[in-house]
């Protein structure tokens, strides 16, 4: 698809990246945004500015929308839905898994060739190591438009469900923000002792990635369904008592660690300390 013609709709800071990366590979690229003046950039680039997105969707073939939410996508798309007609859609805005499959209809209504995109890197990652797109939708749609997907990132393919790559979407990046979360209530615990979050990232960031390696070890339990393996760490000793009651003696808010703690004293409460901590995860799928 190297000479495949490209319409991007949206230019913020994802979108303007993703645009640039197509017109450096040889794509003719047409951009539009809502606002003015932020496809100068690309037009230097090679890129051609549309004055409104019913412009660029007729000069490409391909149409790919990273605008702001799935509202946005229908403000956007509906009043030119008849242009779509014949196209391929790719969509990479943020929506959630039935937002996704809401459009993916709407597109089906309209003969539009629909697939969805969860971009898992930030704009400077982009055609980089470590940049990966999710993609869900049509297969037609994923296996000709490959080599153009490509060029942002390791491309993966979920299935026709078009709401998958969202739904993994959002799960990597809830535990990513679960993370951040925990890394900046350590921030704050210490902070009180003169530490700067400088010292403390860098003690926290090679202790964080060590611990990554126990995921295996927690999905083979989970995937087990057998909680009392041998080798866990029991909820009972997992208990964040002292953690929750230490933050608080520092003055600062125990929200963050006291989520984890209410998981885990739900399952004690139930019968389950001396298994593992893995057990937590059936409060998390059964909260009620």
């Amino acid at each position: 698809m190297t000479n495949t013609s490209v319409s991007v709709l949206g230019l913020g800071e994802m979108g303007s990246v993703l645009a640039a990366a197509l017109v450096r590979a040889g794509h003719p690229t047409t951009v539009w945004n809502r606002s003015p003046g932020k496809a100068d950039a690309l037009v230097d680039l090679g890129a051609t500015a549309a004055t409104t997105a019913r412009d660029a969707v007729t000069a490409g073939d391909v149409v790919v929308a990273c605008l702001f939410d799935a509202a946005s996508v229908h403000e956007v798309l509906d009043p030119i839905a008849g242009l779509l007609t014949g196209r391929t859609l790719v969509n990479v805005t943020s929506t959630t898994p039935d937002q996704a499959r809401e459009i993916a209809g709407w597109a089906v209504e309209h003969g539009i060739t629909y697939l969805d995109g969860g971009i898992m890197a930030v704009p400077s990652m982009i055609g980089q190591p470590g940049s990966s797109v999710l993609y869900s939708g049509s297969a037609a749609a994923f296996e000709q438009c490959r080599p153009l997907l490509d060029l942002w990132g390791d491309s993966t393919y979920f299935g026709e469900d078009p709401g998958l790559a969202s739904l993994y979407d959002f799960a990597l990046l809830s535990g990513m923000y679960v993370m951040f979360a925990g890394f900046l209530h350590g921030a704050a615990m210490v902070a009180g002792a003169g530490v700067s979050a400088t010292e403390f990232a860098g003690r926290a960031a090679p202790w964080l990635s060590a611990m990554t390696g126990g995921f295996a070890g927690f999905a083979a339990v989970v995937d087990g369904g057998d909680y009392t393996v041998a080798g866990q760490q029991s909820l009972e000793f997992s208990d964040l008592g002292d953690m929750v009651e230490a933050s608080a003696a520092q003055g600062i808010s125990t929200e963050v660690i006291g989520v984890v703690q209410n998981l885990i004293r739900r399952q004690v409460d139930a019968g389950h300390g001396k298994e593992g901590f893995a057990r937590i995860i059936e409060s998390i799928k059964h909260p009620g």
